[in-house]
């Protein structure tokens, strides 16, 4: 693991030392299994009266905080937000060497550029361009006509069906399915008849997916997700989505067909949207809602079927009082038999 001073790590951040700046710090943990050497960080008093007796060397802090127990203090303007940057000083990520692997398969048509890494079992379709600093890290498909642009990242058995096209900084995690048909079907006589699916998908700059998602190609047309857009494990996708720039959308939710996503969207776990639904920026879905009509920008629904929050808050509320209701209203009706 590399070594930095508190100095290093301060100008890194943009922030100010209080204590010894000369020294060394060798790695990057939890107060609660820090040892001599490492960095850790505290962004309430909770946090930094553990920081501030653990065995760290060092702690990353951004309110007026003095330490007891002598340790440097490098200060910065968020320190959530310096924890996310220096992480990756401490652990930097795998340098990928250029070219490919011998049991890489990769079409005569393909666009490789020298800077890319195609790892063991890969298969790149035809025609496929694959931009500078791209890592394909192995079991990876690429189907004919795939865009990858530069520093992309796919993990281990990240699959894009063909005309797949993805910006610049995306990054796919294990296992997921890019551009796999569209849940299409039509009843022609009794039997489902198969829709083709024959749009694309286009995911833009900086979008991270995580492991196991489906995101599924558009019946015409495409499928879109927006710059900065994170989507966490376990999504599902549906044909013809469109989902916003850097929108949330965490683990387990399903978006059906044709339905838009705004801005700045944040969907909670296990949230389930309805079909050709519209919904709105800086909206706030809540973890399992159902959500079944359009919402307008910068509400927060929850709740199934998903309403606006206060809404559903009172009726929870009343739903708490239901069985003392239940009580006093069968000892009316006994009261009431008792007297007649």
């Amino acid at each position: 693991m590399p070594t930095f001073t508190a100095q290093d790590v301060a100008t890194r951040l943009e922030g100010t030392i209080t204590g010894d700046s000369s020294l060394k710090l060798t790695g990057f943990a939890p107060a609660d299994s820090a040892r001599p050497g490492d960095l850790t960080f505290a962004e309430n008093d909770a946090y930094f009266t553990r920081a501030d007796v653990s065995q760290a060397s060092a702690i990353l802090v951004a309110e007026d905080f003095r330490s007891n127990t002598g340790k440097t203090l490098i200060r910065v303007a968020n320190a959530r937000v310096a924890f996310a940057q220096v992480l990756p000083l401490f652990f930097p990520e795998p340098v990928f060497p250029c070219g490919h692997h011998p049991t890489a398969v990769i079409a005569g048509s393909a666009q490789v550029d020298p800077t890319a890494h195609v790892g063991p079992h890969c298969v790149v379709g035809e025609r496929v361009r694959l931009g500078p600093g791209v890592v394909l890290m192995g079991g990876n498909h690429l189907g004919d006509d795939c865009v990858v642009g530069e520093q992309c990242r796919l993990f281990p058995n990240v699959v894009l069906y063909a005309r797949t096209a993805l910006g610049r900084r995306v990054r796919i995690h294990a296992g997921s399915i890019i551009g796999s048909d569209g849940f299409g079907y039509v009843l022609d006589q009794g039997q489902h008849r198969k829709v083709p699916q024959v749009g694309q998908v286009i995911i833009h700059d900086d979008v991270e997916i995580g492991a196991n998602v489906t995101i599924d190609r558009a019946a015409l047309g495409a499928t879109v997700v927006g710059r900065g857009t994170k989507i966490d494990n376990l999504v599902q996708i549906a044909h013809n989505v469109t989902i916003g720039e850097h929108s949330i959308v965490v683990a387990q939710v399903g978006i059906a067909g044709s339905t838009k996503v705004g801005n700045f969207v944040t969907i909670a776990g296990q949230a389930g949207l309805a079909g050709h639904l519209r919904i709105g920026d800086r909206v706030v879905l809540a973890a399992q809602s159902g959500v079944m009509h359009h919402i307008p920008e910068g509400q927060k629904w929850m709740g199934s079927p998903a309403q606006p929050d206060r809404v559903t808050k009172r009726q929870l509320l009343a739903l708490e009082k239901l069985p003392e209701l239940l009580r006093r209203v069968a000892e009316l009706e006994r009261h009431h038999r008792d007297n007649n």
